[in-house]
């Protein structure tokens, strides 16, 4: 009987699926839709925060298929100006997420959440040592204490 899959395909499809259904939990909604957006609107602002050797660190860790969501339309030549202050890394994300009512800071908490079930410590705290001083602050606060 021939095999109509291929196995890392398919645990990649899984793991995505995973993510996405725990952040449906976090964000409060049934809607996977939103919670994928929410998801790369944070994980693309994140990333243009990074230098090109932050970025494929991080990027080792997550899955593959999240992986290819996280890259999406990055180019390491045009990275955009590092965001230093809270309310230009909230509006970015809100941008990103393009539902005009998912609020960036439960984007922010959900996201954080479900990264730091899913990767290691040290990654997750290499990537908040890599942001500025305020959105540092304000990961660290909305992912402990955010419930919504």
């Amino acid at each position: 009987m021939p095999q109509n899959s291929v196995a890392g395909i398919d645990a990649t499809v899984q793991q995505t699926n995973e993510w996405i259904k725990e952040l449906c939990q976090e964000l409060h909604t049934d809607d996977p839709q939103r919670a994928y957006l929410a998801l790369r609107a944070f994980l693309h602002t994140a990333r243009d925060q990074l230098t090109i050797e932050e970025v494929a660190q991080f990027a080792a860790q997550l899955p593959m298929l999240i992986r290819g969501i996280y890259y999406e339309g990055w180019d390491p030549t045009r990275n955009p100006a590092r965001i230093r202050h809270r309310d230009e890394f909230l509006q970015r994300i809100g941008e990103e997420a393009i539902f005009p009512d998912l609020d960036p800071v439960r984007v922010i908490s959900a996201v954080t959440r479900v990264l730091n079930r899913h990767m290691s410590p040290g990654q997750t705290e290499q990537l908040l040592h890599s942001m500025s001083h305020e959105i540092r602050e304000l990961m660290t606060t909305v992912a402990g204490s955010h419930t919504g």
